[in-house]
């Protein structure tokens, strides 16, 4: 049997999509550590459900953003490449809903717990991953 034959297996294929796929799920996840003023997975322990909704909402949104991007692209780099260009548009949104609230800091009422913010948040990196995800599908 070939190299051919063995990488095309759609169980190998899923398995390297799957594996790829997290590494930049974890290597997102780190990025918006640095991007937001709180620290997600110790307020998540600590049981801070806006951060919970906020950080589902991304990674949500990060893992949308790479199904449009697996299903369109044929090949692993063209699939991370437009993955990856597809979440730094998710972080852009992140700063531009954070800009467009000025009566208010996002990060402060997501790490105080505002369940409201929370859930926006959520809703914002949902939703734009479904439009992110279509334009680069």
């Amino acid at each position: 049997m070939s190299n051919t034959g063995f990488w095309s297996n759609p169980l190998v294929e899923t398995a390297g999509y799957f594996s790829v796929v997290v590494l930049c799920l974890i290597v997102s996840m780190v990025l918006f550590e640095l991007v937001t003023k709180y620290k997600n997975w110790e307020e998540i322990r600590k049981g801070n459900l806006s951060v919970a909704f906020a950080t589902g909402g991304k990674i949500f949104g990060v893992c949308n953003i790479f199904r449009y991007s697996i299903e369109r692209h044929n090949t692993l780099p063209e699939m991370i490449g437009w993955g990856l260009f597809g979440f730094v548009l998710l972080i852009f949104a992140y700063v531009l809903f954070e800009f467009l609230t000025p009566k208010f800091n996002i990060d402060k009422e997501i790490a105080a717990d505002n369940r409201s913010v929370g859930f926006i948040s959520l809703i914002i990196s949902v939703g734009l991953s479904f439009v992110i995800g279509a334009s680069i599908s």
